[in-house]
């Protein structure tokens, strides 16, 4: 009798952690959905973002909704026309990344989004901030190749760095060719790990890479 109540209570606890798996994943997918769509109305992203947050919340050991959370506020930073405003958003996306990187140390697609973090305090006025956060964003990027180096995002991002770089500085086109189409090449072999697991870029690197031709 004891084995067949142990059992049943293996059975449901499992039943229970697979519905809850399954709530999470839907609840993921959605809100995916919607930040993929609204890159085409920036405020939509601040939504979105809250809305990661919330079940970053309520799913404490899950990395991913702080990471898309993260995602999400650099990125509207990225799109604020007034600079007084871009250091909030990316100081919020600091704060979101670093519980992420709490819950999955030495990862590369979160190095990533602290390259992207420090590109847009630097993008307030690149010309004072540049020794600063330029050096953090490039240590960042490097980071990201090192933690796994079939990841093509890091190269997109240092990609598109060099291709908004002026040539006098070393940036345009010419330079930045040979980083879009190393992660074009890593695009075409990539595998994210799950259906809500960081899959972003490759349309963006092909723009990029038809700009420069």
């Amino acid at each position: 009798m004891k084995k067949l109540i142990l059992s049943a209570i293996v059975l449901l606890a499992t039943v229970v952690a697979f519905a809850q798996s399954e709530k999470f994943t839907a609840a993921m997918k959605k809100n995916l959905s919607a930040m993929d769509s609204s890159f085409k109305n920036a405020p939509e992203l601040l939504n979105v973002a809250n809305n990661f947050e919330r079940i970053a919340n309520a799913e404490k050991n899950q990395w991913l909704p702080y990471y898309y959370a993260a995602f999400c506020q650099v990125n509207y930073g990225f799109m604020e026309p007034d600079k007084d405003k871009i250091d909030g958003y990316a100081d919020k996306a600091t704060l979101l990344i670093a519980k992420a990187d709490s819950l999955s140390p030495n990862n590369s697609e979160i190095s990533c989004i602290k390259s992207m973090i420090a590109s847009c305090h630097m993008m307030v006025n690149p010309m004072q901030r540049w020794q600063e956060y330029g050096q953090e964003s490039s240590s960042n990027m490097d980071a990201a190749i090192h933690q796994d180096a079939t990841n093509p995002r890091p190269y997109f991002l240092k990609g598109q760095g060099l291709k908004y770089t002026p040539e006098q500085f070393g940036g345009g086109c010419k330079t930045a060719k040979p980083q879009l189409q190393t992660a074009l090449d890593k695009y075409a072999t990539f595998k994210p790990a799950s259906d809500i697991s960081p899959n972003w870029g490759k349309e963006r690197v092909e723009n990029l890479m038809k700009d420069c031709k």
